[in-house]
């Protein structure tokens, strides 16, 4: 294949749309399993989701992502695969590992959001939510105290909800003759 691509081959190489919705699926599992509102749940329950969808898929668009030069969703991508992947493959972890686990990650989804501010609202608010959930998850963790694990799962359904409608609109964008599912 030449190096030279046609906006059409260009335009088909973009792998954004598959990795907003792997990550809108995940993290809609992961934040309506955390509240509760599920009988006998947990956010635990979205581990092999987490690891298929979350990890693989994500990790596979990334790199997806950075071979076609987007340098942000390429770096977003892979980090939050492999963030899936670990809290999957992890299992069961005592109370501080659990929550320095997402405090961590909250620092790097807090760096993506920053890294989005360029790149428009929608994408904004997915990993500002996706920060605010990990540190409200995190400070539930480590205090014991589900109330905020709950309100952090609420916050991360709210964030998969946003990539999965980015990622819809993007696919849908133009494809009825018109723009159907506004992105700004």
């Amino acid at each position: 294949m030449s190096n030279e691509a046609s906006g059409a081959n260009a335009r088909s190489a973009d792998a954004g749309p598959l990795g907003y919705l792997a990550l809108g699926l995940t993290l809609l599992a992961y934040g309506l399993l955390g509240t509760g509102v599920l009988s006998g749940t947990s956010a635990g329950g979205a581990s092999p989701l987490a690891n298929l969808v979350g990890g693989v898929t994500l990790f596979v668009a990334g790199l997806w992502q950075f071979r076609g030069g987007d340098r942000f969703s390429g770096t977003a991508f892979t980090v939050l695969g492999a963030f899936w992947a670990t809290w999957a493959a992890a299992g069961p972890a005592g109370k501080n590992t659990a929550g320095l686990f997402l405090l961590l990650w909250a620092l790097l989804a807090l760096t993506l959001t920053a890294a989005a501010w360029g790149a428009g609202l929608l994408t904004r608010a997915v990993y500002g939510l996706l920060t605010v959930s990990l540190v409200l998850s995190a400070i539930g963790v480590f205090s014991d105290a589900s109330g905020w694990g709950k309100v952090g799962g609420w916050i991360a359904a709210a964030a998969g909800l946003a990539a999965w409608y980015s990622a819809t609109a993007e696919l849908t964008g133009g494809r009825w003759g018109r723009v159907a599912l506004p992105v700004r």
